[in-house]
């Protein structure tokens, strides 16, 4: 199985991609959070930083694009390979975003595929890289990805990242793994499976299910565990049922202990003062909060920190006084 770490705006830039592959080995390829190229320009000086080859060392990282404008996809597409080196760009046709969608990019774009159709006709006639999609079903109904996959299937995508839900879903409700088979069935493109998997029971029930799919995207998942995909690759080459009890959690406790004091270091060089430091450790914590024991009273001091050493404080009273549990 190959792992890929899904994009998530706002949260999985180049500053935590980098602590990731640092502490947590194993990603196939991290994926970028979306770029957004305008008649004006193919990557603003902010995505400039985050797609730097010096800020992606020794990752196989992936640029996604954010358009609906054939044009303005192939500059970008150009540019990222010519002057960063780039083999491979992706598509965003799932953010929910209401922002975005009311632009028809994102999810959005899915409401139009002839729209689509014209798109990807244009790009494959003038680009010299690969081009992979991540998307969802569909707007309303998960019945439109019949549709949306007919359009696929004319073009050599490198690969399609399903997102089993539709637009209006957003994360709500199960995903459609009735749908999701249906891809997996009538794609002419390698398929990676993207939406939900949080535990080693979640991936355990989605192998047993779809056992010919071999590509994995990993998002909100890996920011609750951050060693997920390594405790899979242990399950999957160590003794099944019996790879939990395996598990060493002091050692994985150190580990997130350094993991958070690289990012909160290297965010705190970057950031423009305190307060915005916070925000994004505070966003960072309501995910990696709930791998500890008794974490509740933590969480609320976490949230109502107001300054840096109230925070420190708070942090390192939760990593001396409680044990990280298995999802």
């Amino acid at each position: 199985m190959e792992f890929y770490f899904a994009p998530l705006e706002g949260i999985t830039g180049y500053i935590y991609r980098s602590a990731h592959h640092a502490f947590y080995a194993g990603m196939d390829k991290y994926f970028t959070p979306f770029l957004s190229p305008n008649q004006n320009r193919a990557v603003s000086p902010k995505e400039m930083k985050d797609i730097m080859q010096e800020h992606n060392q020794g990752m196989d990282t992936v640029p996604q694009i954010l358009t609906n404008q054939a044009g303005y996809f192939l500059r970008a597409a150009s540019e990222l390979k010519e002057k960063y080196g780039y083999r491979e760009v992706n598509l965003n046709l799932g953010c929910p975003s209401g922002t975005v969608v009311s632009k028809g990019k994102g999810a959005g774009f899915l409401a139009k595929p002839e729209e689509l159709d014209a798109f990807l006709e244009e790009v494959f006639a003038k680009t010299e890289v690969k081009v992979s999609v991540k998307t969802r079903l569909g707007v309303s109904a998960p019945e439109e990805f019949y549709r949306i996959l007919d359009v696929f299937n004319k073009y050599p995508l490198h690969e399609v990242v399903i997102h089993p839900r539709v637009r209006k879903d957003f994360y709500r409700n199960m995903p459609n793994w009735e749908m999701f088979g249906e891809a997996v069935r009538i794609s002419r493109n390698p398929v990676c499976y993207n939406g939900d998997i949080f535990t080693l029971g979640d991936y355990r029930k989605f192998r047993e299910a779809f056992p010919s799919v071999e590509k994995m995207m990993l998002g909100r998942g890996l920011l609750v565990n951050p060693a997920l995909v390594q405790e899979i690759r242990r399950l999957e080459h160590g003794n099944g049922a019996g790879a939990e009890e395996g598990m060493d959690m002091a050692a994985a406790k150190t580990t997130l202990k350094a993991f958070h004091d690289r990012l909160y270091g290297d965010y705190r060089e970057e950031m423009p003062g305190d307060t915005p430091l916070l925000y994004k450790m505070k966003e960072l914590w309501s995910y990696m909060v709930h791998l500890f024991t008794n974490h509740e009273k933590y969480w609320k001091k976490i949230k109502k920190a107001s300054g840096v050493d109230d925070y420190q404080e708070t942090v390192d009273w939760l990593f001396a006084e409680q044990e990280l549990r298995q999802l």
